[in-house]
């Protein structure tokens, strides 16, 4: 199956009351193990590579990545472009086979954010590419601090850019490494009633998994991202590994017993936003 956008899987899940997850790839093991859980299920998926694994792998090396494991899969995959901040890095993105972006303009004044969220959109909706952009801020663990979305804005932002996909800030906080439940629920609802804009939650690590449920079955949040959760249970497994085979020292032997459990963390991740 081809390698499909945000367009072709949040409508449905927002019609129908579930959500999807946006799983932070970081390498081979982590998108191959998500691949698979979503094959095993038969369910969509959205793999997206954000700034830390740009810094390390670059993005015409993913973007081949990700479309040999979307184009061969059996089910609906995403190939996401997270947190880009140029209109170049969007552009080289889309040459390079992402099929939809993130363009985060969260830093910028509201006239500013639609401008260049709209540049990108006009640049590469030629190529049949998706268009998420955040609205508000939404901060990182013991770092910088979340400014929460203006739902009058979001009415605005998305008329006058019409995104397919609107991330907001409402409590939720990057690199979580502890679930929390700090969403603003009457904040939400706020916004559900200004637009009918598919929702993303960034930072879904530190959101507990019964309100991710409830989230995806009762909101617009169609969106999850997912990270910091799935690097913990990266490195927890990779350290049992290396104490169990102190003697191995075959990387590709090691690293390819990481791909069962990332692949069952994955499985419980996606189920968990999907009704019964």
């Amino acid at each position: 199956m081809t390698a499909v956008s945000l367009k072709e899987i949040l409508p449905d899940a927002l019609e129908k009351g579930y959500a999807i997850p946006g799983f932070v790839v970081l390498g081979w093991e982590d998108a191959i193990s998500f691949v698979e859980a979503s094959e095993e299920l038969n369910l969509p998926i959205i793999i997206q590579a954000g700034p830390a694994c740009r810094q390390h792998t670059p993005i015409p090396v993913l973007g081949k990545m990700f479309r040999e494991l979307a184009d061969k899969a059996k089910t609906k995959i995403v190939c996401h472009l997270d947190h880009a901040t140029s209109e170049k890095e969007c552009e080289t993105a889309v040459n390079e086979g992402f099929t939809s972006v993130m363009f985060d303009g969260s830093a910028l004044n509201l006239n500013e954010n639609i401008k260049q969220t709209l540049s990108v959109c006009n640049l590469i909706r030629r190529h049949d590419v998706s268009v998420e952009a955040e609205l508000g801020f939404v901060g990182y663990n013991n770092s910088s601090k979340s400014s929460l979305t203006n739902p009058d804005e979001a009415k605005i932002f998305v008329e006058q850019t019409k995104i397919d996909a609107l991330a907001i800030s409402i409590g939720n906080v990057h690199l979580q490494k502890r679930q929390q439940n700090n969403i603003n629920l009457d904040l939400l609802k706020e916004i559900e009633q200004k637009t009918s804009c598919p929702l993303v939650l960034h930072g879904s690590s530190g959101i507990s998994y019964k309100s991710r449920r409830h989230l995806a079955l009762n909101t617009s949040i169609c969106k999850f991202n997912i990270g910091t959760e799935l690097r913990q249970e990266f490195g927890k497994n990779l350290r049992l590994i290396l104490e169990k085979k102190k003697n191995e020292f075959d990387r590709i032997k090691i690293l390819t017993e990481l791909i069962q459990p990332l692949k069952e963390a994955a499985k419980k991740i996606i189920l968990n936003l999907q009704k019964n």
